[in-house]
């Protein structure tokens, strides 16, 4: 069984036991957390597809890490002027592991 979770504006497929990377939350390492905020719960003809939500679907997961993601550089450079800028960001990220999918009812 798997589903498709929203969190950090961003929607990802999980199942059971997964490790997935996502935006920062809060909680230190080792706290459970609940997403309710499924999309989509199942497998094939027996899936349960929300509007916008599936209602009493839970997915719950341990945080396993606090991290930042690799550095993006924004670089702009105006021709013929000698003007340039160079920016870089890092966004914080949190590691964590799936660890049951409750369906709906």
């Amino acid at each position: 069984m798997f589903a498709v979770i929203k969190t950090g504006g961003k929607q990802y497929r999980v199942a059971a036991n997964d490790v997935i990377t996502i935006e920062k939350l809060d909680g230190a390492e080792g706290d459970k957390i609940e997403f309710t905020e499924i999309l989509m719960v199942g497998v094939g003809a027996d899936a349960t597809i929300g509007l916008p939500f599936v209602e009493g679907a839970i997915v719950s997961a341990e945080v396993v890490s606090h991290g930042r993601a690799k550095k993006v550089i924004a670089f702009k450079k105006r021709r013929r002027q000698n003007s340039k800028r160079t920016r870089g960001h890092r966004q914080h990220q949190t590691t964590v592991r799936i660890l049951d999918i409750a369906g709906a009812k």
